[in-house]
């Protein structure tokens, strides 16, 4: 029997419980990411010449989980310790073999759930392990999971960065890679994007992306759904369970390995078939996924899909304070695809009467003294039109009136309508400091207009989803 096909055969196994006693599959693969008890289980010494174990990590993640973790917690050193207490979960950090040993300790203990932080487990190690952990009814997420689970609302926190905490949000993320991950959760700190739950999958012995699916698919903290994904190994089950979720709650995908080259980089990397990326637009098309071509993309377009509803046709306007970047905004948005809407006579004639001497053109330059009063009023109309379908306001500050506090009467306009609107403080300091006023509001905010441009696309091409 070879090491693929025995792999294959324990992961279509069921697990059943043999007595009252043993927490149900589902319940155990949920206290993965919502734990009342944790042990983590590492080496004050052991150094691996090549692998992520060392005192360090071990370390690290146990000031985190002190520092962060709301409930139970106790750290086991195996150089002062040889027996392990219960808990609902244990996170390893020992190499391969020692890892197996301490994997079957915690579980005859009566922990239920295993995250397998390091990695370098060989196919014999992995059938064992898997084998052990069918036997006692756990469920396993790794190895090589490298960064395993933070959830934000109970302090749950496994990385090895210190003081690495998201706020805590809607938005959950399921990385096939840690340094993508790692890359995407720094995103989330430094820009105070809100995270539900955010997963580091590793090579998927046995907890793999269609299980965690199902979790944040009745996880109420939960809103949106974003993924790298290097490759699957049951595309079919993705595609059934990602058209039931993706009508309820968006999913948004970036895949890596599209080339050939990558794709053999991909399968050596976390053990993900790749497959041809043809085959994965028709999937994702099938199945309601939107597909982003960058990991900034991928943040941008879940924090749209978090915070503003989906938008039922192609036609925006821009509303800005200055015109460079207004035009800029127009090739952009046509550039993905949409419209540039035109306004009713009735919204021009009520703006220019108003304010004469704005020109009622979209994009719509409201002149670079525009402050509050300015924008709400021509914001409000303009979303009124029935011919526009969302709006992408720009203010700057540098060259303008415009001041941080204005931005504040945005939410306040925005709130009366059912239609999306996205903000765009162009810049560096501008976007940052419009930014920290609109962090905690409906509206988001990009740096720049093509940035804008796509999540407005995406919140039009969700709106497809809805409506298949």
């Amino acid at each position: 029997m070879t090491n693929e096909k025995s792999n294959n055969e324990i992961h279509n196994m069921n697990f059943q419980p043999e007595n009252e006693n043993i927490v149900e599959p589902k319940q155990r693969i949920k206290l993965i990411f919502e734990p009342r008890s944790v042990i983590l289980i590492g080496s004050s010494k052991i150094i691996e010449e090549v692998g992520m174990a060392s005192p360090e990590l071990f370390q690290n993640i146990a000031a985190n989980m002190k520092k962060y973790f709301k409930f139970d917690f106790q750290v086991i050193d195996i150089e002062k310790m040889k027996t392990v207490p219960s808990a609902d979960l244990a996170i390893i950090v020992l190499p391969p073999k020692e890892s197996l040993v301490w994997a079957e300790l915690t579980m005859e203990a009566g922990v239920q759930a295993i995250i397998q932080i390091t990695g370098g487990f060989e196919a014999k190690i992995k059938e064992q392990y898997l084998a052990l952990a069918m036997k006692h009814h756990v469920r396993v997420l790794g190895p090589n999971t490298i960064m395993g689970i933070v959830n934000p609302s109970l302090g749950l926190n496994t990385t090895f960065e210190p003081d690495l905490m998201p706020k805590s949000g809607n938005i959950s993320v399921i990385s096939q890679s840690g340094g993508v991950g790692a890359a995407l959760l720094d995103w989330a700190t430094f820009y105070r994007i809100g995270i539900g739950k955010f997963i580091f999958m590793g090579d998927k012995m046995d907890i793999d992306d269609i299980n965690v699916l199902d979790y944040l698919a009745q996880d109420p903290e939960t809103e949106v759904i974003a993924i790298y994904m290097e490759g699957l190994r049951d595309g079919r089950r993705f595609v059934k369970m990602a058209k039931e979720i993706s009508k309820k709650k968006p999913i948004v995908v970036l895949k890596g390995g599209v080339t050939s080259e990558s794709a053999r980089r991909a399968l050596s990397h976390t053990g993900s078939i790749a497959g041809s990326d043809d085959i994965f637009d028709a999937a994702f098309k099938e199945a309601g996924v939107i597909r982003v071509r960058d990991i900034e993309e991928l943040f941008n377009a879940a924090l749209a899909l978090c915070k503003q509803p989906s938008m039922a046709g192609k036609r925006v306007a821009v509303v800005s304070n200055v015109g460079g970047p207004a035009i800029l905004a127009a090739d952009a948005l046509v550039h993905e695809g949409l419209e540039l809407a035109h306004l009713t006579d009735h919204t021009k004639n009520i703006i220019k009467e108003r304010y004469p001497g704005v020109d009622i053109i979209n994009p719509i330059d409201m002149i670079a003294d525009a402050r509050a009063e300015r924008f709400g009023f021509i914001l409000e109309h303009v979303l009124n039109d029935t011919n526009v379908d969302g709006v992408m306001v720009i203010n700057m500050l540098k060259s303008c009136f415009f001041q941080p506090e204005d931005a504040k009467v945005l939410p306040e306009v925005v709130e009366k309508f059912n239609k999306p609107v996205v903000d765009v403080p162009v810049g560096a300091e501008d976007f940052q400091l419009v930014t920290n006023l609109l962090i905690d509001t409906p509206i988001p905010t990009y740096d720049l207009p093509d940035k804008a441009a796509k999540a407005l696309r995406v919140l039009y091409e969700y709106s497809l989803v809805l409506g298949s």
